[in-house]
């Protein structure tokens, strides 16, 4: 299993990489959506870390494409924005797939709790 994180801000994304490889999860970033595509679909089992706010396309049309596959991932969307933000962005996959949410700034004990959540 891998975890895959797509978020453009590289502090963000390396300290995110380093916690998950401290976890023990083989960790693969991307600076934007572009770049996730170009490394080809994940497997069902992996986690990917989708950033809300990517230059061009945006964090949620990935969400909806990475819900399309035939075996979708384990999705969790990372924002700073308000609630109504989120909501607006991700209206239509309520219920589809297996996908959280998790608030900015990050925090070792969010994340944790996401992936003992996405694990059982």
């Amino acid at each position: 299993m891998a975890v895959h994180v797509v978020e453009d801000d590289p502090g963000v994304s390396d300290s995110l990489a380093i916690l998950l490889e401290h976890l023990g999860f083989e960790v693969v970033c991307h600076a934007d959506a572009e770049d996730f595509f170009r490394a080809g679909p994940p497997a069902g089992q992996d986690i990917v870390f989708v950033d809300l706010i990517l230059p061009g396309i945006s964090g949620a049309e990935l969400i909806r494409w990475l819900n399309g596959l035939k075996e979708p991932p384990r999705i969790v969307a990372m924002s700073g924005q308000s609630q109504n933000t989120i909501d607006l962005q991700l209206r239509g996959l309520e219920g589809v797939g297996a996908m959280s949410i998790i608030r900015k700034p990050l925090s070792h004990g969010a994340i944790t709790q996401q992936l003992a959540t996405l694990r059982s």
